[in-house]
């Protein structure tokens, strides 16, 4: 079934860094209500280990992190080979449409200048969560024809970091929840221009926290490991029950609803009964 069938014109993937599933432990009405329309998990699996890096990489190019080889460091340093064998869902979706508009936006500054590739006309802007989200409704009011954005907000894992991670820290939790705030903002403009009812939008983050240590994630604990992950969108029943899925299967599902054909490379996999 091709993406026009299905009605879906553009995709979404919307992040929060380090929120683990613990957006059941504090107010999130704006994400709350918005994967009621849809299917929500709260026991999707981060890849390991659970680090930003390894995760958004595997978010983005449908592999494992021993394939992308990705960390933090690496991610800071230096660019993503654009000659990769994993490419980026960007890169699928600029091969397929060389003029398409494709757009990132980042709280943490590596994930677009050392994970997505450089030099194939992504627009690009990384700036604190606040700010970022302003730049993204002013670019969605001028560019209603976007083809993919992204977006990765980055408090709640900088809080985890400072205050603890877990549904006891207090401050942690409060991140989460102007984060979803701003979510809420994100959301408010894409169903204000009318472009809800022919996008996919998936709503994750890439880790959680506090499991083997309090104030920090990279283990296989359930509190770094288990994590949030849902998505609306034409042909997604409102409730639907989600298999287990890693959020490597993010980049999957996106090509998916895009249309593309997905790398024989990638370990992604589209969830069963998915669309329907």
């Amino acid at each position: 079934m091709s993406n026009r069938e299905r009605n879906i014109e553009r995709v979404f993937i919307l992040g929060m860094d380090g929120a683990g599933s613990f957006i059941q432990d504090t107010d999130t009405p704006n994400i709350d209500a918005f994967l009621q329309k849809g299917a929500v998990t709260y026991a999707a699996q981060a890849q390991s280990p659970t680090i930003s890096a390894e995760c958004w990489g595997s978010v983005l190019h449908g592999v494992v992190p021993e394939k992308h080889e990705l960390n933090n460091d690496k991610a800071a340093s230096q660019p993503y080979p654009s000659d990769s064998p994993y490419p980026s869902v960007f890169r699928l979706a600029r091969e397929a449409w060389p003029e398409a508009k494709l757009a990132a936006f980042s709280g943490w500054t590596p994930i677009n200048d050392g994970i997505i590739e450089e030099g194939i006309g992504i627009h690009k802007e990384s700036m604190p969560d606040a700010e970022l989200v302003k730049s993204i409704q002013a670019y969605l009011q001028a560019n209603r024809d976007v083809k993919l954005l992204f977006m990765q907000l980055d408090e709640p894992d900088g809080s985890g970091h400072k205050y603890g991670y877990g549904p006891d820290s207090s401050e942690y939790l409060k991140a989460i929840s102007r984060n979803d705030e701003l979510f809420g903002l994100v959301l408010g403009s894409i169903e204000e221009l009318g472009l809800l009812e022919d996008s996919l939008v998936i709503l994750l983050t890439d880790h959680g926290g506090g499991g083997d240590h309090k104030y920090s994630h990279g283990s296989e604990h359930p509190m770094d490991k288990n994590v949030f992950w849902g998505c609306v969108g034409p042909g997604i029943a409102a409730g639907k029950e989600l298999p287990k899925l890693f959020i490597v299967d993010t980049a999957a599902v996106a090509a998916y609803a895009l249309g593309l054909k997905q790398p024989d490379s990638w370990d992604a996999k589209v969830p069963a009964g998915l669309f329907g």
